[in-house]
């Protein structure tokens, strides 16, 4: 038995789980999330933020003491799009080592790939594969095939943080900034699809917060509910029905539904544009949603020495 922390920086939050790994066992003792919107600006400016910098530290800091409280034993913590993109990273790196006191490892798009289908598909029914899974984060998306493992991948540099920035400046967006937001969507979607052979999916499964929050307002929860949403199989035409509702809302409007995590409101919007696009590009009749994702494809690679 192994106890290891994972951590997953992205544009959008920073997230810990702390877990008790024994071969193919996994026993999660406690998950966190903070939103630090890592990722301001990065789209425009090419640097992490003083203040994004500073709001992970406090994050950081939090999050080590929880582990040390826990006694684990392994740390490990990756760092995605936003990271990737910046020319600053160095100081992120320092920020972490001084922090945590192992540096974060800023994966590529496909390693990120990887993690993300090791921790969403370890639990799901192989008859229910080959799967797509689809990992919509603050900065990028990934889409990835695979049964055994992952037979094809892309990460494109559309996310709900990203698009928001770029397109979606509205309160609620205009009708022309949410074709734009679309238009940037279709074009990644065509560069994944030409990559990834989606059709020779049988299961669609949808990860990370914009697609768990879609699926919270769909089953018209009065709470965010982790077990309602995990496993939750959620129509195309509800994808659909919520991504438009969304987008019509005014922020206020947002705020005010009951699921609605504060960090999520204001980028909430652009998140589920990109599920509902894919949605719409692969003609499928429904997503299998899941709670578990890249996070645990983490605790896992922890555990193994990775």
């Amino acid at each position: 038995m192994t106890r290891v922390a994972a951590v997953d920086c992205g544009t959008n939050s920073v997230r810990l789980l702390v877990a008790d790994v024994d071969g193919a066992v996994k026993a999660d003792l406690h998950r966190e999330m903070r939103v630090v919107r890592l990722g301001e600006g990065v789209d425009r400016t090419g640097e992490l933020a003083p203040a994004a910098l500073e709001r992970l530290r406090a994050a950081l800091v939090d999050y080590a003491a929880t582990a040390a409280s826990h006694g684990v034993e392994r740390t490990r913590m990756v760092a995605t799009s936003a990271t990737r993109d910046a020319r600053n990273r160095d100081e992120l790196t320092a920020l972490v080592q001084e922090v945590l006191g192992v540096a974060p490892e800023v994966i590529t798009g496909a390693e990120e790939a990887a993690l993300s289908f090791d921790g969403a598909t370890r639990g799901l029914d192989p008859a229910d594969g080959p799967w797509l899974v689809v990992d919509i984060g603050g900065g990028s998306t990934e889409l990835v095939l695979g049964q055994t493992g992952v037979e094809a991948s892309l990460s494109v540099d559309v996310g709900c943080v990203r698009l928001t920035e770029r397109h979606l400046a509205g309160d609620p967006p205009t009708a022309e900034e949410v074709a734009a937001a679309r238009a940037d969507v279709e074009a990644a979607l065509t560069r994944a699809l030409a990559v990834v052979p989606a059709a020779r999916a049988r299961t669609v499964v949808g990860l990370a917060g914009s697609v768990t929050t879609v699926a919270a307002v769909a089953l018209d929860l009065p709470a965010y509910d982790a077990d309602r949403t995990h496993l939750a199989r959620i129509s195309a035409g509800a994808v659909r029905e919520v991504a438009d509702r969304l987008l019509a809302m005014t922020r206020a409007e947002r705020v005010a539904l009951p699921v609605m995590h504060p960090g999520r409101v204001d980028v909430i919007g652009g998140g589920a544009l990109v599920l509902r696009a894919l949605v719409d590009r692969l003609g499928v009749d429904e997503v299998l949603v899941s709670e578990a994702d890249i996070l645990d494809g983490i605790a896992w690679s922890a555990a193994a020495g990775a």
